[in-house]
């Protein structure tokens, strides 16, 4: 048997960005005694349709969830796994068989034991409830448990991207007792959440805040410092640039922050701190759908009509003032070790691109226009996204009318209703492809009503090939082959414009330490994180 623990180093995945983290991170002051006590006031936008990450991933429960909910492991900037509710694991010299220790001594908030049984029914649960469960967890053929503290994950192939997947923002461990026969996507407890983690749920007032209180029998002695963590839902940029600069908020990032025009200012701020971070595990990423559904976008040509109408350069210049890492390859460069670079965006020729409509049989037609397409847009994209994709078109006679929802508006238009013909997305690549970037371009993830899933509905044989042999090589090279193949293909195919890497940008109060420390970046627990006189 393998066995790893927290001492032992697993394959150095993300060089790149562990280098940018390091030199970043160095920049922050260095952190004095952890202290107790005081609450943390954190701004989150867009409102989340549950807490616990467990149906959906998206809307802020994947950074609210883990402070009240636990994975089995957490990681650090590279990447290696370090324990949580596991203490240690270890690997069968076949490849089948991961063996769990799992942390003893550990309570749900509701005062039950925790168990290897809350550990099964999480993982198999996750397999089918999760939107990127059926692919992470595809191999996943029985999860034993010999006894209260051992869980064994029983694999059909090797899942050589299992060990990363373990984190509580990504395979968050809910209690059987509380889950088992019931309807898991309608449960109450997705959104009065019942965890293990260093804070427990105390009230959601709907439009307004969440409120977590300290959890005074954490596993962790002395942990979590906080007191209390108020999350705020402001929805406005410039109220929560407003409330971070009078000191009324103490922490909020990306679409939940303060508008990229101000950065620079807030830089020069005295009580302000600016983190520019990636998170390794998150792999910011954002691109534009087409719904192959839609009669006119089923011609491929139409399709790279409008990839050459949309200057993505222009677009990481003026939606995201040069602050993102623009990427035409749906594996973007944060995952260095699988990125194709010579994939580069279809070149920005307006003209080329009405010759192709006109060719295509969409002809300008009273007041010049070619076809009407619905566009949406996700609201961790911005408005700006959408109405410098609806200009873009534009140009060359297309009428894209941009649709404005909330957040679960959005998710059931898009992935229940589908009734979109093009969308902006912000679906991250994550820490490996084939959970962050199969379950798009995967045909089998096509399911009507899974959120961030295949929203295209694009099938493609070969590509489904690819995908699947590269979720179980273990051949490092075999495997950086099969995902150069899948990019290339779909490159050509274009089911998506990809867009990189969105701007990272957290901004803190110089008081707020430690909120950070592993590689979730803000998607961790809040455990270590205290305030600084």
């Amino acid at each position: 048997m393998k066995r790893w623990t927290y001492t032992r180093a697993m394959p150095h995945f993300f060089a790149a960005w562990a280098v940018a983290a390091a030199f970043a991170f160095a920049t922050l002051p260095a952190t004095s005694q952890p202290r107790p006590g005081g609450t943390l006031t954190w701004l989150i936008n867009p409102v989340p349709s549950s807490i616990v990450p467990l149906t959906t991933t998206a809307g802020g429960n994947a950074e609210i969830g883990p402070k009240i909910v636990e994975g089995l492991l957490t990681y650090d900037y590279d990447l290696k796994p370090k324990p949580l509710l596991a203490t240690a694991w270890s690997l069968s010299r076949d490849g089948l068989q991961y063996t769990f220790e799992l942390r003893k001594g550990v309570k749900w908030h509701d005062g039950r034991d925790f168990t290897s049984a809350d550990v099964a029914f999480s993982i198999l649960t996750l397999k089918q409830v999760h939107p990127r469960g059926r692919g992470t967890f595809a191999n996943v053929v029985d999860v034993k448990t010999p006894d209260a503290h051992t869980a064994i994950i029983v694999l059909s192939k090797p899942s050589p991207f299992l060990l990363t997947a373990l984190a509580s923002t990504e395979s968050p461990i809910v209690p059987k007792h509380l889950y088992e026969g019931t309807d898991i996507a309608s449960s109450k407890y997705n959104s009065a959440p019942v965890g293990t983690g260093p804070f427990v749920f105390k009230e959601w007032v709907q439009g307004s805040h969440i409120i977590l209180e300290r959890n005074p029998n954490y596993w962790d002695k002395l942990k979590p410092y906080l007191d209390r963590v108020v999350v705020r839902f402001v929805l406005d940029a410039a109220s929560r640039a407003a409330a971070l600069e009078s000191g009324t908020a103490d922490l909020a990032n990306g679409t939940g922050g303060i508008p990229l025009s101000d950065v620079e200012r807030f830089k020069k701020l005295a009580g302000i701190e600016i983190d520019t971070r990636i998170s390794p595990y998150l792999g910011s990423h954002q691109q534009i759908y087409f719904n192959l559904d839609t009669p006119a976008l089923q011609k491929r040509e139409v399709r790279k009509a409008i990839a050459q109408a949309i200057d993505v350069n222009a677009f990481a210049k003026t939606v995201w003032y040069g602050y993102g890492t623009p990427s035409a390859s749906p594996i973007g460069k944060g995952i260095s070790r699988y990125h194709d670079a010579s994939i580069q965006p279809y070149p920005f020729n307006p003209k080329e691109a009405e010759a192709a409509l006109e060719a295509a049989g969409f002809k300008r037609g009273a007041g010049g226009t070619r076809l009407k397409l619905r566009v949406l847009y996700n609201p961790f994209q911005e408005r700006r996204a959408a109405d410098f994709v609806r200009q873009s078109l534009g140009r060359i006679g297309i009428d894209a009318a941009v649709e404005s929802y909330d957040f679960a508006t959005y998710v059931n238009k898009t992935y229940t209703e589908r009734a979109f013909d093009i969308t902006l997305e912000s679906l991250t690549n994550l820490f490996d492809p084939t959970v962050g970037v199969q379950r798009v371009f995967w045909s089998k993830n096509f399911k009507v009503g899974l959120p961030f899933s295949n929203a295209p509905h694009y099938v493609n044989p070969e590509v489904d090939r690819l995908l699947e042999a590269a979720a179980v090589e273990t051949d490092e090279a075999k495997r950086r082959q099969l995902f150069t193949e899948f990019q290339q293909i779909v490159h050509r195919d274009i089911p998506s414009i990809e867009l990189g890497a969105n701007p990272a940008i957290t901004v803190l109060a110089k008081k707020v330490r430690n909120y950070a420390p592993t590689g979730e970046h803000i998607r961790g627990s809040f455990a270590d994180l205290y305030l600084q006189p």
